[in-house]
Parts: C-alpha cells; structure tokens; sequence
C-alpha cells in the first residue's frame, strides 16, 4: 500500500511567476527521483494586492499549461466551483502559460508608462490629460484602467516582472525595446516632482521640512517595494531637507528600511506641522477628501504637489493653494 502511494500519479503545479521553461526544469528535477506518473503543471495567479481573496474566489480567467489530458482534467475539476459564472478556463502549453503571467504584467507596466509620459507631453503643451485620459479611455480597444498617470508604477510584481522578460529576451537574442523604454521612463518618473518643488523654494531645499502623505506603492497594502515615496524621501533628504510622513499601513516597513532618517507622524495631520508643503505620494481614500482648511493652518505655505492627481483644480484654485499634480496646469 506504501509503494502505491509513493508511486501514484501527482500533479506537481507551478504557482509562482517564473522565468519560461521552469516547468521543464521542475519536471526534471522530479524525474530523476521520482518512480511514478506524474506532470508538472504552469498555473500562474493573477492576485491583485488588497483584493487577493476575492482575486481567488472569483478569477476573471484562469490560465492553465500542461501537456496531457490527465493533468487537464485534475485541474479543469479544481477550479470547476470557481468559474460558475463562465469565466475562462485558457489551456495551453507550459511555456505559453509561464509567459502570459509576464506579459499581463508587462503590458499594464506599459500603459501605466504611455500614460506618465502623455502627461509629461501635456504640461509641455498646456493640455489637461484628465482630458485626454477620459477621452481614449472610452475607446474599447484601449479600456479605461491603468490610463492614470502619476509618479510610476513600484511593488513586488510591475518592476521585477518587466526586469525579468526583458532579460528572458536578451537571453534568446532578442533586444525588447518597448519594456526598456517603459522601465526608464518609471524611474523618471518616480522623482517628476522634485524639479517643481526645487523651482517652488528657488533651488534651495536645505532646512525645509516637507510633510509626505503615502508611503505604500499602492492604496489597501504595506507594500513598499520600489515605492516611489522612498526615492522622494532619498531625494529630499539628499538635498537637505527633512520629511514627517504617514500611511495607514506602512509606516512599520519603512522604519525597518529608514529608521530614524525621517519622522513618523501618528497621523495625516500630524505630518503637517511646521512643514514648508506637503507632498501626497499614495492615493489612499483618506487622503481624498482632506480638511483643506487645516491643511493651511498647518503649513507654512499652501503648497501641495501632488503625485497622484487626487484634487480637482478649480477646487484647489478657489481654495488659494499652490498644486501641482503630473499633466495638469500648475495652480499658482
């Protein structure tokens, strides 16, 4: 009875997202070992941080790799509970599947990018890509998510997953340019708005005290992996000046990483004392709808730079801020 389990057929599944042809090597890893049937499927997860379970309970697809029509069947019966509704089961080869995790990835990265750098084309030209965003995102073929600029992409999926592809490609002799480009303009645009800022206190950052809203790379995480609120902190305190910040979740992952580098407030407007502006890095909901009127008495000017676009600009004009947001008219 022992021999029979030990030799029984198994289904080995490939969660995680990794570099095309793991499968192969999985499946040889086991074959030197192992005396029994079994295959060795690809089945990437498309998890969003902040709304994994739900990912899970009701995926919009579900991309499967495998070779044989025993490994399809095990697994067209596991996920069967959860695609009731009709959503996609996609079989393909390992391979196939292995790369359609980095390519999902790699594309949204791209939109993401395109979007940052409309924006930059439009303060150059005096357009408003609020506009321009609502105006191709009703195109269909072009859809209305990740067409949000701001001050890039970060977290533990974007970064490295367009890294990877681009050096899958060069491994095969295959120069990806696009990602390249994508990959170069994130990085820009991680620090868009310190030349703003710079030009805001004429060139002289040293003794100002700033106040940063939003430490995680995205609302509803603690995630601070390539967080662009880090390069801004890196780049501020290089120059000088000292930062106060707040996020609802991450303020234990950065005192890890940053220790006693910047002060850590108890809340949003706490940050604000005695700052010269506040920088908003991280669109979290609480951070939308602010008691604007304190956030003046706090500052010692009313000066808000804005990476993520969360105000409306005739609100911010009526309200007699300085507001600089990416691809916006500056209000002055």
């Amino acid at each position: 009875e022992l021999g029979k389990i030990i030799t029984e057929y198994k289904v080995i599944v490939d969660k995680s997202t990794v570099p095309v042809g793991t499968a192969d090597k999985v499946r040889a890893a086991i074959a030197a070992g192992y005396k029994g049937d079994f295959d060795v499927v690809s089945n990437p997860e498309f998890l969003r941080e902040g709304v994994a379970v739900e990912d899970f309970m009701k995926p919009d697809r579900v991309v499967i790799g495998c070779s044989t029509e025993r490994a399809r069947k095990m697994m067209g019966d596991l996920y069967a509970p959860f695609v009731r509704q009709g959503n996609p089961v996609i079989y393909m080869d390992e391979r196939s599947a292995e790369l359609t995790k980095y390519a999902a990835n790699s594309f949204l990265a791209m939109k993401i990018s395109f979007m940052n750098e409309i924006a930059r084309l439009c303060e150059s030209l005096e357009a408003d890509v609020d506009m321009v965003r609502k105006g191709i995102g009703t195109d269909e073929r072009i859809g209305k998510r990740f067409l949000f600029p701001g001050i890039g992409y970060g977290g533990s999926c974007f970064p490295k997953d367009v890294q990877a592809l681009v050096r899958s490609a060069t491994e095969t002799g295959y120069d990806f340019e696009i990602l390249k480009a994508v990959m170069k303009v994130n990085e820009a645009q991680k620090l868009h708005l310190l030349p703003g800022i710079l030009s805001y206190f004429k060139g002289q950052l040293s003794g100002k005290h700033f106040a940063l809203w939003g430490l995680a790379f995205k609302p509803n995480t603690d995630d601070i992996r390539e967080a662009p609120a880090l390069y801004i902190i890196d780049a501020l305190l290089k120059e000088g000046a000292t930062v106060s910040v707040f996020d609802p979740e991450a303020m234990r992952n950065v005192k890890m990483e940053l220790g006693d580098k910047v002060q850590y407030a108890g809340s949003q407007y706490e940050a604000l004392d005695q700052a010269d502006a506040l920088i908003i890095a991280t669109e979290w909901n609480e951070f939308r709808t602010p008691d604007f009127s304190r956030i003046a008495a706090s500052l010692k000017n009313k000066a808000i730079f804005d990476g993520r676009n969360l105000f409306d600009l005739s609100v911010m004009r009526d309200l007699g801020f300085y507001y600089q947001s990416v691809g916006r008219a500056i209000i002055k």
